[in-house]
């Protein structure tokens, strides 16, 4: 073996401890694994969650404007300075005390059944908020398992790489030795060297897929660790488990009743059915039951302590004589907090009527509005419908079709394998020339590389039927 074909088997046999995944101690994820990852640390997932947490929130408000309005206050001030004795209706400056306390409740009786549809409005919200969780957690468990399936599609493209390397590498040391012995011509030992060149070609452009598909899968699955992982291959009789069984309306006749984005379309059209009824009610009568607790206290209360007179009192004057109309005054007292506050204390209750006349055309406008998003949303959901119908339809052909190209490409790698077997058996016999086995070779390479594609493409395509059907995902 001369110096350029040992350069060429050592870089062969480096690439294979590269990327040979028992050579390290990796860790082993699963395609579960890398699913519940991806989930526990995405920050859309995180989105959707608080989302849906705000629509609960939402909800329990509504429900709870059921209940009666219950609002009180305490008031207490001081007055100072010029004020009018009533009695006199003399300025006097003095100084007191005033205090007051109530309590008012109203409950609304009737509005159209504008709060009950609040709460059945915000009901399907709330469902379509969840759906969307759920919409949101599905599209990221597909995007999971494309990045799953694509890393171990390159993993193997790469180790198809690596046994070419090692076909052309032995190959180009037995051209080297003819090359040597003079039962080859340099042409010979050149179609070599550019074989060797192509499959080194192929390992590093299969290295750097694998390389790029790893990268994505860490980044899906948020992975702090820089460690690197290996992931499993699915068993082989994953490929034969295909949803052909199934035709294309029976999918879509599932999917109607499980698939997420359809539920919360469904969901949301409902809610905003109940908002029409909502701004409706806006616009009608509401009657309501209101009762009320007041009572006060004053620091210039006095009442009468005895019937003695103590001296007299102005109490007016007489017309336009200005003659002052004295009355005796008696002996009083300050009158205490609390008797004040239970002398003072009454209750009310009573129905209020409010009729809305005219609100600037809110209250229409608002109407008007509800009813368009209602229509919006009913075209929304229809057009989705329409949409999955095709898109289902195309995954159903999608399955048939590929697994028809796996079958095709399996049966062209055994012939292009056979093939470069026999070209390699007789060119070492001296029947064929390097160039034949140069083709052959070639032949085989990409007829391998297509049944590896196909065969992982056909998983993936067979996996989108289990997710429009809510099936679990997995390998």
């Amino acid at each position: 073996m001369n110096r350029k074909t040992f350069t060429y088997t050592l870089a062969g046999l480096s690439l294979s401890l590269l990327f040979d995944s028992s050579a390290f101690a990796q860790q082993t994820i699963t395609l579960s694994q890398a699913i519940d990852s991806a989930l526990a640390n995405n920050v859309q997932i995180r989105q959707a969650a608080i989302t849906t947490s705000i629509s609960e929130v939402d909800l329990r408000i509504s429900r709870s404007s059921l209940l009666p309005n219950v609002r009180g206050s305490v008031i207490g001030y001081k007055v100072f300075g010029n004020v009018i004795d009533a009695s006199t209706s003399e300025t006097d400056r003095t100084s007191f005390t005033i205090g007051q306390g109530n309590i008012f409740a109203d409950v609304t009786l009737f509005q159209g059944f504008q709060k009950l549809n609040t709460i059945k409005q915000n009901k399907y919200f709330l469902e379509a908020d969840k759906n969307n969780l759920q919409k949101v957690k599905n599209d990221l468990v597909l995007t999971v398992l494309s990045t799953y399936l694509k890393a171990l599609t390159n993993r193997d493209l790469l180790s198809a790489a690596k046994q070419q390397l090692t076909i052309s590498t032995q190959q180009l040391d037995k051209e080297q030795k003819f090359y040597n012995a003079k039962q080859k011509t340099l042409a010979d030992l050149s179609q070599a060297k550019s074989q060797l060149a192509n499959a080194e070609l192929n390992v590093t452009n299969s290295q750097n897929e694998m390389e790029l598909a790893f990268l994505t899968l860490a980044q899906l699955m948020e992975r702090s660790s820089p460690e690197p992982f290996t992931i499993i291959s699915p068993v082989s009789e994953e490929t034969v488990k295909l949803n052909t069984q199934l035709s294309s309306t029976q999918v879509y006749d599932q999917a109607l009743t499980r698939f997420p984005d359809i539920q919360m379309l469904e969901n949301q059209k409902m809610g905003y059915e109940h908002a029409v009824a909502v701004a409706r009610g806006v616009l009608t009568p509401r009657l309501s039951l209101a009762g009320s607790m007041n009572t006060n206290y004053s620091g210039t209360a006095r009442e009468v302590s005895t019937s003695q007179i103590v001296g007299n009192q102005v109490i007016g004057y007489l017309g336009d004589t200005g003659t002052p109309i004295i009355a005796p005054s008696y002996a009083s007292n300050n009158v205490s907090f609390a008797t004040q506050v239970n002398r003072n204390f009454n209750q009310s209750v009573g129905l209020v009527l409010t009729i809305p006349i005219l609100n600037g055309y809110s209250g229409q406008g608002s109407l008007r509005k509800a009813k368009l998003n209602y229509e919006y949303a009913v075209a929304t959901e229809y057009l989705a419908r329409q949409n999955l119908k095709k898109v289902i339809d195309e995954a159903v052909w999608d399955v048939q079709a590929t697994n028809k190209r796996f079958k095709s490409a399996q049966l062209s790698f055994k012939s292009a394998d056979d093939a470069f077997k026999v070209i390699t058996q007789r060119y070492s016999v001296g029947l064929v020339s390097s160039q034949d086995v140069s083709i052959a070779e070639t032949d085989r390479n990409r007829a391998e590389f297509a049944m590896i594609q196909a065969k992982y493409d056909l998983i993936f395509k067979n996996k989108v039927i289990d997710y429009y059907l809510g099936s679990p995902i997995k390998l």
